[in-house]
């Protein structure tokens, strides 16, 4: 029997990425899941294969018949130095499949939404989201909508860390995935940083382009500290994170009249619509395509780095409930008695 090495390896990959992200002990059957999600077909029985040839290179560890297994140090390092061109586009097919998830009806008030997560120590938690508070109340968020979860807890398919505690907010993915039930085709460009002037979008600074990157821009641009949200939410000026994507122009009317739904039930679906084939903030648009600016739905964690406060921050992670989430008021009183 002929192994192919190349294909053995890149399925480990994905092995070693839903145990990183799981944080806890998984059996094969749930592996072979979570693969799915990624692109990924493998039966129970090929997963436990690769488990155990895992093992043997110490990637990973069988914690218990029952419970499952573990990513070992090693296998952390061995996902930090994967294969680059097996990241290539990961950014994009992760986008593919989180709309494709999404079951939101806008209508009805209810279904699955895409949510990002990020950690903070829990003994700084209630700080932390004090500093988010300027975002939300300036409308800089996808939405008021969030989850918080302690350590243990679940948010969606993503258990919180130990001293840690998470909140999910709303991804601008939202906008892919209720657009897409609707027949509409959203092609996602790139995300950036985006300069604000007098409250409005004037143009892009920085752009990463989805289709060539394995990370998250929102993520990268936190990381690199180039934001001023803080300084947005204040004044109207400075720089925000936000996505860039593009819509068939015979589907204008009907994109607008979704986004006024969402408005409605608390998710802002654009900052800014262009017109036919008009470039927008600097970035040409595709002849008979119309350009949407999505305001980036990590902006609220953004603003809480600036305050000093770091977060270990998964953009595009998971799905969650709409009716599990609350609005960020809510919580926020509840934190500060």
């Amino acid at each position: 029997m002929m192994f192919n090495h190349k294909e053995i390896e890149k399925k480990s990959i994905v092995i070693l990425q839903v145990l990183n992200q799981a944080r806890k002990p998984v059996g094969a059957r749930l592996i072979a899941r979570h693969m799915e999600d990624c692109g990924v077909t493998l039966s129970e029985r090929a997963v436990r294969y690769h488990l155990q040839f895992m093992d043997e290179r110490g990637l990973t560890r069988l914690v218990g018949r029952r419970d499952g297994r573990i990513i070992t140090k090693l296998g952390v390092e061995e996902l930090q130095n994967a294969r680059v061109h097996d990241k290539v586009g990961f950014a994009i097919s992760r986008i593919e499949t989180l709309a494709y998830k999404t079951t939101f009806d806008p209508k009805q008030g209810q279904g699955l939404v895409p949510v990002n997560i990020s950690f903070f120590p829990k003994k700084r938690f209630r700080d932390a989201l004090t500093a988010m508070k300027p975002a939300f109340k300036a409308g800089i968020a996808v939405s008021e909508l969030i989850a918080i979860a302690e350590e243990g807890e679940w948010l969606g398919e993503v258990i919180v860390p130990k001293g840690q505690t998470g909140i999910a907010t709303v991804c601008s993915i939202v906008a892919n995935g209720v657009f897409l039930k609707s027949g509409i085709p959203m092609d996602s460009r790139f995300g950036g940083i985006l300069q604000m002037k007098e409250g409005k979008p004037l143009r892009f600074v920085e752009l990463i382009h989805y289709s060539g990157s394995s990370l998250d821009p929102s993520e990268a641009f936190i990381r690199a500290k180039m934001t001023t949200v803080r300084e947005v939410a204040r004044k109207g000026e400075g720089k925000i994170l936000a996505n860039f994507r593009e819509l068939p122009g015979i589907c204008q009317g009907l994109a607008e009249e979704i986004m006024a739904i969402l408005e409605k039930v608390g998710i802002r679906g654009a900052l800014s619509v262009g017109e036919m084939s008009e470039p927008m903030c600097g970035v040409p648009v595709d002849v008979n395509k119309i350009g949407v600016i999505l305001i980036g739905g990590l902006n609220p964690v953004a603003c809480a780095q600036e305050a000093g406060f770091e977060a270990e921050t998964h953009a595009m992670t998971t799905v969650m409930d709409y009716q599990d989430l609350k609005r960020f008021s809510q919580v926020y009183n509840k934190f500060r008695t």
